[in-house]
């Protein structure tokens, strides 16, 4: 089908885009951008006044744990591509899981599916999976998810046979020892709270390692969800000396501290924990310089396990259908321009995961995202399609509505 996208500010990072112009797709790819390519005759037109158009979200981290309810969440949200951390029950350890899986998206028709395997047998931290097939069955990278490899010898090993293949490996860096009794950020308000703290070096000490790891190995590393300013200054130095490291921030860690605990809020609690203020504004500057990319850490939690006390709440918060205006309000707290809030959810992810893809020019993937940055609309439970209805901006107004979704091309959402 041929599309024209009228009246739009078309905003493309990657190519320096951002303009009023049409936009045209043709056979579920980008034809052209303000002029129409030769021949073209539009079989459907978008209006897309006072609307962004802009290339579909791409979300690092999003579980998805009913997999068609989440997959709509994330279209309704602008996502076009999710990354899947292996977590899963059973854990994607198996090349059939990571098939059925990749299979089962491509069925419902919504947003791409992109999973990451398990780096290990049950996620135990003990035998490597078989990375080879998982790769195969279409897995992207390798991840722990939120689980620490306790034993570093194993984790050298993991990295030596995954530099070999030239396989990426994604690790949320979390000393076990550190943390494994932990709730929330080891300071003033988990004192007075009398809350178990997680220390920050216990981000910083699995940062190092995983550090010198690479240097020994060459092994391609992402660093997940990081929490603090001392581990962003350590990945910052990393990447001055050329080492194959990225990483990224969960929306939340950029507006929210370890005060939004408030009376033991469960929804405030997340893993890593959010942190001091000092740690937030570094992880604000590091997005806004483009070290780290955002993601929404979108994770689905039933209502009956946020009814409990804060240390027994399951940790995590909906995200996918917040990732923009989310974003968008730390651009705007932050002082950063539009173009740059998008990249960091559209560009930037697409580098991390070497995709050609999170852009919008000539011959790119039609994966589209189409909001209006001004509407405002109240987070409801109701005005969410996840199953999960956990967010601590529950009762806020949100800033910025998407208003259509396509994926290659088909139009795979639509506000009403």
């Amino acid at each position: 089908m041929n599309i024209v996208i009228q009246n739009g500010r078309v905003i493309d990072p990657k190519n320096g885009v951002d303009r009023n112009s049409p936009l045209f797709i043709a056979d579920g790819k980008i034809a052209g951008l303000g002029e129409a390519p030769a021949g073209f005759v539009a079989d459907q037109s978008i209006d897309a006044s006072g609307c962004v158009v802009c290339p579909g979200l791409i979300d690092l981290g999003a579980r998805l744990n009913s997999i068609e309810a989440e997959l709509a969440a994330a279209v309704a949200g602008g996502v076009t591509s999710v990354v899947v951390p292996p977590d899963a029950d059973p854990p994607l350890d198996e090349p059939e899981l990571a098939d059925r899986l990749v299979h089962r998206g491509a069925e419902i028709g919504k947003a791409r599916v992109l999973p990451l395997g398990a780096l290990t047998l049950g996620l135990k931290g003990e035998r490597l999976a078989e990375l080879a097939g998982l790769k195969k069955a279409g897995c992207i990278a390798f991840s722990q998810a939120n689980k620490t490899v306790i034993d570093t010898e194993a984790l050298l090993r993991a990295m030596e046979y995954a530099a070999t293949f030239d396989f990426a490996i994604w690790l949320q860096p979390q000393d076990y020892w550190l943390s494994r009794n932990g709730i929330a950020h080891e300071g003033e308000v988990a004192s007075r709270l009398g809350l178990a703290g997680i220390p920050v070096a216990a981000e910083t000490i699995a940062i190092g390692t995983i550090i010198q790891l690479v240097r020994d190995t060459g092994c391609r590393v992402h660093l997940t969800r990081i929490s603090s300013a001392a581990g962003m200054a350590l990945i910052q130095r990393a990447r001055h000396d050329r080492l194959p490291i990225t990483c990224d921030v969960g929306v939340h860690h950029l507006l929210l501290t370890e005060n939004d605990i408030g009376y033991f809020n469960p929804h405030a609690r997340f893993t890593p924990p959010l942190r001091a203020q000092g740690d937030r504004v570094a992880l604000s500057t590091a997005a806004a310089s483009g070290l780290a990319a955002i993601c929404s850490d979108h994770t689905p939690v039933g209502a009956d396990d946020k009814l409990l006390p804060f240390g027994e709440a399951k940790p995590g918060a909906t995200g996918l259908e917040v990732l923009l205006p989310l974003t968008l309000k730390w651009a705007e707290a932050a002082k950063v321009d539009l173009s740059t809030a998008v990249a960091r959810i559209t560009a930037l992810p697409a580098e991390v995961l070497g995709l050609p893809s999170g852009h919008l020019g000539v011959g790119a993937v039609a994966d589209v995202c189409i909001f209006d940055p001004e509407a405002t609309w109240q987070l409801t439970t109701d005005a969410l399609k996840s199953r999960g209805k956990n967010s601590p901006w529950i009762g806020y107004m949100m800033t910025g509505k998407v208003k259509t979704t396509l994926v290659g091309g088909e139009m795979v959402f639509q506000a009403a």
